[in-house]
């Protein structure tokens, strides 16, 4: 036996003790231990359960020349059952210790998952709160599609990004989207540096050493994918879109002067998006652009989406901004249901280009029914992982709404464009979800469009 074998068998084993040793009863409750994953279709080792959270504070240092990551996470969270352990996802990083209730919790690692004990089982209902504590050099992950996401260190600093699952690699915690979260995030960087993430920023001081804090406050309801951090020397940006939502934009130089125009143009986007999709879900907007080079797409984290600056153009704006709405306030229940993300904020460019360029959505829809590619696989099924960002989830998606407007006409699809986000406001919800309430607001059956055009898996012969 190799010394790594060993190793790993040592490490099995001890994990096994572990959560054993939770099913004794302690203080009158006999827990059991979470589940180590959620049993996505696509992601099944994703996310944990036994809990649910409601708030991550996370303190983060950051030293760019180095590339160290210090933080803490405090957790507070309900048990969703009789706990005896739980897993928080962690990719890499060291652990330096962790606490339950205030009491020291024992806790191993296996893989990207860290398994917590508390010194008492955790009974059904109770509110408790964790605190991580851990350091080290986050990598990136590699997607299956070959993408990069996570902690992404750039030439001044870094970016953090997370869809489906790069937020494990700088944070602990439940990193499904069927568990959203309030966050508060301080983040201490050299002097000279900006640092930025969502929500609205409620403090800047400059610490004893020379460093400078700054604190985030993310009110409402935010699945981990959708945090993130930009570190580095930024330009930016404020404005007050909607009335009262602050704006704040950065963008990275040499991008900040070739990007100022679109990013002052946000309040405007807004304001058309809240006559299609309804109240803005959020208590603040913006928009991050970094430099080339590190990050290959664009990406709708709430309230700020980041983008390349290469991608930073007016119809991915859009594009992203319409995910707040789509995908950030009203989130998928399993990574299996992300068309009602893209399909919908795709079909946002389609009504946009409709309205103020003059091109019908019937000829983006002509288009895309033309495309090999669309066809690959229905909009609600994509077969695995690798598939989460193909054609189909985007194009055949917005197809799929636009028949639906064919189909009920532009009265009642209205009303579904503004009635779907404002039922599962700061919610999760799956496709059955969505064919379920159109078909309430429409007052008819419609088996038949979704059996060709969400879930067909022939192209029709006419578009």
């Amino acid at each position: 036996m190799s010394q790594r074998s060993r190793t790993a068998v040592l490490a099995l084993t001890a994990a096994l003790a572990l959560l054993a040793g939770g099913c004794a009863e302690a203080g009158g409750v006999r827990g059991t231990p979470g589940s180590a994953g959620l049993r996505d279709p696509l992601f099944p080792k994703l996310g944990n359960g036994g809990y649910d959270v409601g708030h991550y504070g996370l303190t983060l240092a950051y030293d760019p020349a180095s590339g160290r990551l210090d933080g803490t996470a405090e957790i507070t969270a309900r048990a969703t059952q009789d706990l005896s352990a739980f897993n928080l996802d962690l990719a890499g990083l060291t652990v330096r210790g962790a606490t339950v209730g205030g009491a020291p919790a024992a806790y191993n690692r296996a893989g990207n998952e860290l398994t917590l004990r508390p010194h008492k089982d955790l009974p059904e209902g109770k509110q408790f709160r964790v605190t991580v504590t851990y350091s080290g050099v986050p990598e990136p992950l590699t997607d299956a599609d070959g993408s990069k996401e996570g902690w992404l260190r750039t030439a001044g600093g870094a970016v953090a990004v997370g869809e489906p699952a790069g937020s494990m690699t700088w944070f602990p915690g439940n990193h499904h989207p069927s568990d959203k979260a309030a966050y508060d995030l301080t983040l201490t960087l050299p002097a000279g540096l900006d640092g930025l993430s969502n929500g609205v920023r409620t403090a800047r001081r400059t610490e004893a050493d020379g460093r400078v804090t700054t604190v985030w406050h993310t009110a409402e309801p935010m699945a981990s994918y959708l945090a993130t951090v930009a570190i580095g020397r930024y330009e930016t940006g404020t404005a007050t879109a909607l009335g009262s939502v602050p704006v704040l934009t950065a963008a990275e130089s040499p991008a900040a002067a070739g990007s100022a125009a679109l990013r002052g143009e946000i309040p405007g986007i807004l304001a058309r998006q809240v006559k299609s999709f309804g109240p803005y879900p959020f208590s603040a907007a913006g928009a991050v652009v970094t430099q080339d080079g590190t990050l290959g797409y664009a990406l709708e984290t709430q309230t700020r989406p980041v983008f390349p600056a290469s991608s930073f153009d007016r119809t991915t704006l859009v594009h992203e901004q319409a995910h707040q709405w789509f995908g950030n306030s009203v989130t998928p229940a399993t990574w299996r249901d992300i068309w009602l993300n893209e399909g919908f904020a795709t079909y946002a460019e389609w009504l946009y280009t409709e309205e103020y360029e003059h091109v019908p959505a019937r000829t983006h829809f002509a288009r895309a029914f033309a495309q090999d590619a669309n066809w690959a696989f229905p909009p609600a099924a994509p077969p695995a992982a690798g598939n989460l960002f193909d054609p189909p989830v985007y194009q055949r998606g917005a197809m799929v709404l636009h028949k639906l407007r064919e189909t009920v006409g532009d009265r009642v699809f209205g009303e579904i464009l503004r009635g779907w986000p404002a039922k599962y406001r700061h919610a999760n919800a799956t496709t059955d979800d969505f064919t379920t309430y159109a078909e309430s607001v429409a007052g008819r059956d419609l088996d038949a469009l979704w059996q060709v055009w969400l879930y067909g898996d022939e192209k029709p012969d006419r578009p």
